[in-house]
């Protein structure tokens, strides 16, 4: 009975909880139960907290009893990726320097999303210090695709997004530099959402200095929620949005009512949509499915839909640079030359190169020409739609593939429709767009204008309704696929 209630969304067990229909600890433990079955094929934990989650419980429980107002995700049960900072409970960042490290103080969002009385089952897995598309690290075994387990999630919020797809929680947090919440949001058959750049503060992650490697990505990162329903996302948003004196890139979020955005009309839309930006190589299956996609949900909103590229190039070289720049290069060769070999090696690569100055200056010059490009494209569309990645699922273990669609890529082409939305901030959400004739989950990304998040939201929730996913579940977890 209590195992079949984590298959709702958050929305709907937070009001069953909220009315006295299930306590709080019959469904943290229906979580937990699940867990000890499924987690053993999935490995998206690397610290679970079941003790915790059942205090949580009692003490939502509890609240209830003594006729106080639950808040907005009372007793629903949450998992946090492992490079966001929860107090008392280990955040290693998937590196040997961080293996026995214990925060004392929530990232903003935990401490939000407790208040609203989540529940937290544990942390999942991440790649080192978030430097990957993926999700293997040197400290723990590599998340596994519930849809495929040989097959990677994605990453690098890797173990929040299969710990979703495989129904273990009905929400998680994710962060995204470069595309690392709709990566494994595409990947895992979820939605997943980057908000406009400082509507979700973040610290201490990017922010404290203290902590080399932790302390990087400042002006690219973004904390996100991932769930199996667009409505949980912004449920989760109403409680995570809304400036902080910690985070000085945090903003005001009174123009966006995160719940009513949903249902927000949608006539007269002028959408572009681009299949590759001019430039990408695209896996085939990914091009028919996200194209099918766009025109199907063009068509039945009625809106104008035009087939256009937006005019961005390969700028994955100003990505590695961007992300060199804002990393603590002298604290983390620090932490390189102690680990030696217990480091990974992409990121040892990264830190060896002898960086110059010109090329982080050219870097951040060729971020402003893109920022510029786009404000100038969006004037004339609401949204852009197009694939979420270049690739389905891979296989474990790799950081990308080097051939697609028959030509011979660098290892992070699958990911160049996400990190340009890095550099200018705007809204960007992935949404389910359908399967592979493998049965593998893809995704289309949907973007919006600079701070015009409620519309990427009602975008989102419009398309679900037109081609719902929540009722789909991978055959390795158990249960039939639809």
């Amino acid at each position: 009975m209590f195992d079949a209630l984590l298959d709702e969304d958050a929305t709907t067990l937070a009001a069953l909880i909220r009315g006295g229909d299930v306590s709080a600890q019959e469904v943290t433990q229906a979580a937990i139960n699940r867990m000890e079955q499924r987690e053993p094929q999935i490995q998206a934990f690397c610290t679970a907290t079941p003790k915790l989650a059942l205090q949580q419980a009692a003490a939502v429980d509890a609240k209830r009893a003594r006729g106080e107002t639950l808040g907005a995700l009372a007793g629903v049960p949450l998992v946090v990726k492992d490079l966001i900072c929860t107090a008392g409970v280990k955040t290693t960042s998937g590196s040997h320097a961080y293996a026995d490290f214990v925060p004392e103080e929530d990232d903003i969002t935990v401490e939000r999303l407790l208040a609203a009385d989540a529940v937290l089952l544990g942390k999942t897995t991440a790649p080192e210090f978030g430097y990957s598309g993926v999700g293997h690290n040197p400290l723990f075994p590599s998340p596994r695709n519930p849809w495929d387990l040989s097959k990677t999630p994605g990453g690098s919020s890797a173990g929040s997004g299969a710990a979703l797809a495989a129904r273990l929680c009905p929400i998680a947090l994710g962060s995204d530099g470069g595309g690392s919440v709709r990566i494994p949001a595409a990947h895992c058959g979820v939605f997943g959402l980057k908000a406009s750049m400082g509507r979700v503060p973040l610290w201490p992650g990017c922010r404290d200095e203290r902590y080399p490697g932790v302390s990087s990505w400042e002006s690219l990162e973004h904390i996100g929620p991932m769930t199996r329903s667009v409505r949980d996302s912004a449920l989760m948003m109403s409680v995570m949005a809304g400036p902080d004196m910690r985070d000085r890139h945090s903003i005001p979020c009174n123009d966006v009512d995160w719940l009513a955005s949903l249902e927000k009309p949608l006539s007269g839309l002028r959408i572009a949509f681009s299949a590759d930006f001019g430039y990408i190589a695209v896996d085939h299956e990914v091009r028919d499915i996200v194209t099918q996609a766009a025109r199907r949900f063009a068509r039945e909103l009625g809106a104008e839909l035009d087939e256009v590229d937006p005019g961005i190039a390969d700028e994955g070289a100003t990505f590695a640079a961007l992300v060199a720049f804002e990393s603590d290069l002298t604290g983390m060769r620090h932490m390189q030359a102690e680990l030696g070999a217990r480091m990974s090696p992409h990121l040892s690569a990264m830190l060896q190169r002898d960086w110059r100055a010109e090329t982080f200056t050219d870097a951040n010059t060729t971020r402003k020409k893109l920022c510029n490009q786009m404000w100038r494209f969006m004037q004339h569309y609401d949204l852009l739609l197009s694939p979420t990645l270049a690739v389905p699922p891979f296989p474990l273990n790799m950081q990308g593939p080097e051939i697609i669609d028959g030509r011979m890529v660098r290892s992070d082409h699958w990911l160049s429709f996400c990190f340009p939305f890095n550099f200018t901030g705007q809204p960007a959400a992935s949404v389910p767009a359908g399967f592979t004739a493998s049965g593998l989950p893809i995704g289309m990304q949907i973007v919006g204008r600079h701070l015009d998040d409620g519309l990427v939201l009602a975008a989102s929730a419009a398309f679900e309704r037109i081609q719902p996913w929540n009722h789909i579940t991978p055959v390795s977890i158990g249960v039939a696929h639809d």
